[in-house]
């Protein structure tokens, strides 16, 4: 992306992509204190949440929600597995597909994990306006991006 005339930035600092890769990394870092009481990695956490909106999903479903292929989520749903908060059991109606569901304990950590969101919201310094219309933006971006790489 070009800089306007009148930014001085260059180079990786012009970048919009690097912008975001910077903030990304920025949220990780902001949720690592808040998640390791649980026990959570940032990317844990996130098939946590996919789970608690949802259980009992297959495991293709839950890496198109998450974005993530088989060999990223394997390993994240075998370590929550060994951790005793998820199950993996093959489908009954489809031995090729393995579905999660929450174990207790997955569900008790959804209350002990209230306050995460809550936290980052507040370390973004963006009041509730502000992060929906940068939400949106960012989805609309990913939307375009994406668009773009099927033509």
């Amino acid at each position: 992306m070009a800089a306007n005339a009148g930014d001085t930035a260059t180079g990786l600092d012009a970048m919009l992509c690097f912008a975001i890769y910077g903030a990304a990394h920025a949220f990780t870092r902001a949720y690592k204190p808040l998640l390791e009481p649980l026990g959570l990695t940032y990317p844990q956490y996130l098939v946590m949440m996919a789970l608690w909106t949802e259980d009992g999903q297959k495991v293709k479903t839950l890496g198109d929600r998450l974005g993530l292929d088989s060999g990223t989520l394997s390993p994240l749903l075998k370590r929550l597995e060994q951790s005793g908060l998820v199950k993996r059991k093959r489908d009954a109606e489809d031995e090729r597909q393995v579905k999660i569901t929450l174990t207790p304990q997955g569900l008790d950590l959804k209350e002990r994990s209230s306050g995460v969101m809550a936290e980052i919201g507040k370390a973004t310094g963006c009041n509730l306006e502000e992060a929906v219309a940068l939400r949106e933006a960012l989805v609309g971006l990913k939307d375009r991006l994406e668009g773009a790489e099927s033509e």
